[in-house]
């Protein structure tokens, strides 16, 4: 498997303005967001990496690729010792390229851009069975760590906080009601043109939270020290605001 992440229009020192950012800093700053499908951590990461004008990087994209070329081999999601092993080969013998950066990430397979197409539920559920096989999480961590290590940024996924980066400048773990979240994921299917019920979103975000907190590699849990936020009640406006106000606090101006 080749892995590449070019990042795109990267500023770390951030332009004069009225920020909750010191305009002359220059060190990198990393920030870990973790939390359950649809608790708002893609939104909300690359608003967040917009406002503070360094790379977002979806990891959980590099889990859907991996887990399309799954579904592509007809795999269930119930994977077995075969199903497994079958996963690794796939990953080893095609090119993922993730391109991440302040607009966004772009994912490809074998020069494919396939970024839509990762975002189904049924690729959303694969990738929950994937990233539970230690072969594919060990190929991908130490990407992630590298990439985060050279350019810093905004990094969002299931274990940055507790595995990928427990050393993050800022650890957020956020959340929502399941309900809140099944509203939101339908939602989210619909403006995709994706036909689901509620019922379906619920028990597939069932069986996701289940498979992400109960696997034995890295399950979703807060990682210590991080800034807990339930999004239920808060609109997206309220949620960066709370986290500029984090940042800012571990870079007062003038630092």
């Amino acid at each position: 498997m080749i892995l590449r992440h070019p990042v795109q229009s990267v500023l770390i020192g951030l332009s004069k303005g009225n920020r909750l950012m010191p305009p002359k800093r220059k060190q990198r700053i990393l920030v870990a967001i973790d939390g359950p499908a649809g608790a708002g951590k893609s939104t909300i990461a690359a608003r967040l990496a917009q406002r503070l004008e360094v790379p977002y990087l979806d990891t959980g994209a590099m889990y859907r690729a991996v887990a399309l070329l799954a579904l592509r081999d007809g795999l269930p999601t119930a994977l077995d010792e075969a199903g497994a092993a079958r996963v690794v080969e796939l990953m080893e013998n095609h090119r993922i390229e993730v391109s991440g950066g302040i607009s966004g990430n772009r994912i490809e397979i074998d020069g494919d851009d396939v970024s839509s197409e990762i975002r189904t539920p049924e690729c959303s559920l694969m990738a929950s069975a994937v990233s539970a096989i230690p072969e594919v999480r060990q190929a991908l961590v130490p990407m992630q760590r590298r990439l985060g290590l050279e350019k810093g940024g905004v990094m969002e996924g299931r274990d940055i906080g507790t595995v990928v980066f427990p050393d993050a400048d800022l650890k957020v773990f956020l959340t929502a009601s399941a309900e809140e979240r099944a509203q939101r994921r339908h939602r989210d299917l619909a403006n995709h043109e994706v036909a689901v019920s509620i019922d379906e979103v619920r028990e597939q975000q069932n069986r996701r939270d289940h498979q992400d907190t109960s696997r034995s590699e890295s399950p979703l849990q807060v990682a210590p020290g991080s800034v807990v936020v339930d999004t239920t009640d808060l609109s997206l406006d309220k949620v960066i605001e709370r986290l500029m106000a984090e940042v800012a606090n571990l870079f007062p101006q003038g630092a």
